[in-house]
């Protein structure tokens, strides 16, 4: 097949299929007429890449799945090379994991501070002689 064929059988564009290319991620086969021919394994190579960058894999990390699926493994993740990918990226997501529940306690301790500073400032009002809720935007509630 030719690159538009693929492209548009991968839900990708010529130029992304060009620039795979240049970086050895994509066989530059060209057939006598000079356009560049595709097959398959190629499509699958590509939706190989897809799924990965879909996962959070940046091009590079792709690499050592392309070249597992051209070493003829059929999935292409059951190198060496590609389960120390799998490795790493599952060691970079737990850690994520870690700074957003760090982040998620420190938010949920944030509300709930506020939450008290709201209660504290209505029961105030609500006194004889208390204070008139200020609202936050620079107006007065009532």
């Amino acid at each position: 097949m030719r690159i538009g064929e693929l492209a548009a059988r991968a839900g990708t564009t010529t130029r992304t299929l060009r620039y795979y290319e240049s970086r050895g991620l994509l066989p530059a086969r060209r057939a006598g007429n000079g356009y560049r021919t595709y097959d398959e394994d190629d499509l699958k190579l590509l939706r190989q890449i897809r799924t990965l960058q879909d996962f959070g894999f940046d091009l590079e990390e792709t690499r050592p799945f392309v070249e597992c699926l051209r070493a003829g493994h059929p999935e292409g993740d059951s190198c060496p090379a590609s389960l120390a990918v799998y490795r790493r990226k599952l060691d970079e997501l737990d850690a994520l994991i870690g700074e957003l529940r760090a982040v998620r306690s420190e938010v949920g301790a944030q509300l709930a501070r506020a939450e008290r500073a709201r209660d504290e400032l209505a029961a105030d009002a609500e006194a004889p002689g208390g204070p008139e809720p200020v609202c936050e935007l620079g107006g007065r509630t009532k």
